[in-house]
């Protein structure tokens, strides 16, 4: 439990740096530093913090805890198993909760053209368009800007790959799986990544 909470509030501490980062400045900038983080920049650095605690969170927790040394139990279900532990996308759903709590005006989430979970299938067409290309070009990122609800997104989605075997186990072997031959270092979906831009 100590890990899992250390993860939520990483990313809630990244939150609040993006939250203090569109805040006006009190002082005027030297001339030589950037006056505001550039959208890409900004989503990059979410990025970076949601993939290393996350890939931490599995090779750790659930491959080591759990599939190596059997003292944890991985499970959808985990609260009701004695020992139980959240599996790696309900983590990442978790902290996302949690880092929305400190700043909803961005938002991130983890999808997949083959979601076990239907909810996490794309929706949007810059969210199709960017899971399409992720998958089609292996370790690029996908960029653009969106007009959702009246108010306009700059729009980021990332590849998530398989980091380890629990995961390629985990989707091949689940009944509700659409897709049962994913192999290592395979990207399995995206996170998207929704930064406000007015």
């Amino acid at each position: 439990m100590k890990f899992i909470k250390t993860t939520c509030l990483t990313l809630a501490l990244a939150a609040a740096f993006f939250s203090s980062c569109n805040k006006p400045a009190e002082t005027a900038a030297p001339a030589t530093v950037e006056a505001s983080v550039k959208p890409q920049k900004m989503a990059d650095a979410l990025f970076a913090v949601m993939k290393g605690t996350r890939t931490a969170y599995t090779k750790h927790v659930i491959k080591y805890l759990g599939k190596t040394k059997k003292i944890l139990k991985p499970h959808e279900q985990w609260e009701d198993k004695e020992n139980g532990v959240m599996l790696p996308a309900q983590m990442f759903r978790y902290g996302r909760d949690l880092a929305m709590e400190q700043n909803p005006g961005f938002t991130y989430s983890l999808q997949s053209e083959w979601p076990i979970n239907k909810q996490n299938a794309p929706k949007t067409p810059m969210e199709k368009d960017g899971l399409k290309f992720i998958g089609a070009n292996p370790g690029k990122n996908f960029y653009g800007t969106e007009d959702l609800g009246g108010k306009k997104f700059y729009t980021a989605v990332y590849p998530d790959v398989a980091v380890s075997d629990a995961c390629i186990d985990c989707h091949n072997d689940h009944k509700d799986s659409p897709r049962t031959d994913f192999i290592m270092g395979e990207v399995m979906g995206g996170v998207v990544i929704r930064i406000p831009m007015n």
